[in-house]
C-alpha cells in the first residue's frame, strides 16, 4: 500500500456527497431486496412454504450487489472525497488497535511512533472537523500540540503528516 498522504477536502461539498450516497446505499438495498426476494420466492417457493429464508437471501443479495457496485464506482471522481474519508477512517481505525503500543513507544522517544501519532491526531482532527464534533476537539488539540512538541524535539517535521502503513506492522 503506497503512503497515505492526509489531504484538505471540501467539507461542504464532501458532506453533501456522503449524504446521497448513503441514500443511494439505502434506496438500492430496499429496491434490490425486494426485487432478489420476489425472485427467489417465484422461483423456488411453493405457495404454502415460509418465505423467510428467501427474503433473507434477497436481502443478502442485495447487500453483495451494493458493496459491488460501491467497490466498481469508489474510483470515480465525484467519489473522491467519499473514498478518501472511507480509507482515511480505516487506516485511523488500524492506528486506534495498536495505539497503546504506539503510544508507550512514542514515549520512549521511538520516531516512527511519534511520525504514527501524528497522523491519527491529525486524521482525527480532519474528521472531527468534517462530523462538526466540538465536544472532544479541545483534548483532541492538546494531544497534538504535545505530540507535535516531542517531534520537534527529536528534529522530525511535522509540516505534512502522512503515514506509509508498513510502520503499523512495527507495533
Amino acid at each position: 500500500m503506497a503512503v497515505f498522504v492526509l489531504r484538505e477536502i471540501d467539507k461542504q461539498r464532501y458532506n453533501r456527497r456522503v449524504k446521497l450516497v448513503f441514500a443511494g446505499i439505502v434506496i438500492a438495498l430496499a429496491l434490490l431486496s425486494l426485487l432478489f426476494s420476489t425472485l427467489y420466492i417465484r422461483l423456488f417457493s411453493t405457495p404454502e412454504a415460509d418465505h423467510f429464508w428467501h427474503n433473507l437471501a434477497g436481502v443478502a443479495t442485495a447487500a453483495v450487489v451494493v458493496v459491488w457496485g460501491l467497490n466498481r464506482l469508489r474510483g470515480h471522481p465525484w467519489l473522491d472525497e467519499v473514498a478518501y474519508v472511507w480509507d482515511l477512517k480505516q487506516m485511523l481505525n488500524r492506528i486506534y488497535r495498536k495505539q497503546k503500543k504506539i503510544e508507550a513507544a512514542a514515549e520512549q522517544g521511538d520516531r516512527n511512533a511519534m511520525k504514527i501519532l501524528d497522523f491519527q491526531l491529525e486524521g482525527s482532527r480532519q474528521l472531527y472537523h468534517l462530523d462538526d464534533n466540538t465536544i472532544t476537539m479541545d483534548a483532541l488539540m492538546i494531544k497534538l500540540e504535545a505530540n507535535k512538541r516531542r517531534m520537534e524535539a527529536a528534529g522530525l517535521d511535522t509540516s505534512s503528516p502522512e503515514l506509509d502503513p508498513a510502520l503499523l506492522d512495527l507495533y
